[in-house]
Order: C-alpha cells, then sequence, then structure tokens
C-alpha cells in the first residue's frame, strides 16, 4: 500500500476516464463506474462511484503496480482549496477511518468543484 504520509505525489492533471479504465482491468467490480481520472507522469488517481483508486506504477519498467481502494465508506472528512491568485493548484484532502489523511494534489485545469461535488454526493 502507498505509505500516504511519506508520498509526493507529482501534480495530477485531468486524464481521460476511458484510459483509467483500460489501466484498472480486472480491478474495478461490475457496477463501479468511473466519474473522474486524473494522471501524474506514471501514477493515476480514478474516481468512481464506490472509490477512490490510487494507481502507483513501479519499478523501470512499469510492470509492477500497486492499487489502492480508498473506500468513499470510510470517509470521515474533506477538505478541498481552490487555486488562488499566486498559487494555482488545487487540493483534496481526505481524513479516513483507521488510516489517517490522505492528500492529493491537482494542477491548473483540474476541475476541483467537481471532485469536492463527487465526493460530498458519496459521503454525506
Amino acid at each position: 500500500m502507498i505509505d500516504f504520509d511519506n508520498a509526493t505525489f507529482i501534480k495530477l492533471s485531468p486524464s481521460d476516464p476511458a484510459a483509467a479504465r483500460d489501466a484498472l482491468q480486472g480491478i474495478l467490480v461490475p457496477d463501479e463506474e468511473i466519474h473522474l481520472a486524473f494522471k501524474g507522469v506514471r501514477d493515476s488517481v480514478t474516481f468512481t462511484n464506490k472509490r477512490i483508486v490510487v494507481l502507483n506504477v513501479q519499478g523501470i519498467t512499469g510492470k509492477k503496480k500497486d492499487y489502492t481502494s480508498l473506500p468513499h465508506s470510510r470517509i470521515q472528512a474533506f477538505s478541498v482549496e481552490t487555486a488562488g491568485t499566486f498559487d494555482s493548484d488545487t487540493e483534496l484532502a481526505l481524513w479516513y477511518s483507521g488510516m489517517g489523511n490522505v492528500r492529493f494534489e491537482f494542477s491548473r485545469g483540474a476541475d476541483i468543484r467537481s471532485v469536492n461535488h463527487l465526493i460530498a454526493n458519496y459521503v454525506l
């Protein structure tokens, strides 16, 4: 599992949900739908109707992959930070029961309000 306390994620940019579906082949359950997808250099974060799937591609060849599932049902609190005048990045912070804090940084162009709405829809 990814060590979210020590991990430094490259800023995530919006990605094609179809590409996320291909990358998560065999991981998604039959009634799971992808709503939003974001990608770093090799890693990705995909928001579904059931969970957030963090794909961490490892090794030189990228054949080794770590899939971390963060279920919406375990989120206790969340926070979004919108971009400012001098800081164009946005952030999502999630607090999970039994796990602690998980933080994602998004690059310019990411619609953080859609992320906020998605999380709120499944958590509240």
